[in-house]
């Protein structure tokens, strides 16, 4: 498969809501998103556009363990949060929008969007035969002291 600056992630849907804003206070969240968008320099850290900023997790999976483990949070745009949550996006009905900024940022074809979305939903289904996933949040605990 060929390497993008912008992907897809689908979380294995027994760690959907498995979210930061529902295991923080409200007051350790917003500095968790508020220090991404510093990082980012007011500016989305995949296609660059500055603006409203949306904060992301980055989770990582270990199949084998069962894990998903924050690795960081950062900031982006409205359009490359609703890429790397297609599914979402196209259920709420903005599936074209999304299918034409992944081209843009990836300046790929239609067919590569299919083939990358094609690839992510094989690995997600592939994820979601995993049972008993544990979340892993000392990422947390490393940059911000926050349990």
């Amino acid at each position: 498969m060929k390497s993008y600056k912008l992907t897809f992630e689908m979380v294995p849907e027994e760690c959907w809501y498995s979210n930061l804003r529902s295991v923080l206070k409200p007051a350790d969240w917003d500095i968790v998103r508020k220090d991404a968008y510093a990082r980012a320099k007011g500016r989305c850290v995949i296609c660059g556009r500055s603006g409203r900023l949306e904060a992301h997790e980055k989770w990582s999976y270990d199949d084998e363990r069962a894990l998903q483990k924050l690795e960081d949070v950062i900031a982006l745009c409205r359009e490359c949060h609703e890429v790397k949550h297609i599914s979402r996006t196209q259920l709420m009905g903005r599936g074209m929008d999304a299918m034409e900024h992944f081209m843009r940022v990836n300046q790929c074809s239609q067919m590569d969007f299919h083939d990358a979305l094609q690839q992510t939903n094989e690995e997600y289904l592939q994820r979601n035969r995993v049972e008993g996933w544990v979340t892993d949040i000392s990422w947390l605990k490393d940059n911000y002291n926050i349990k």
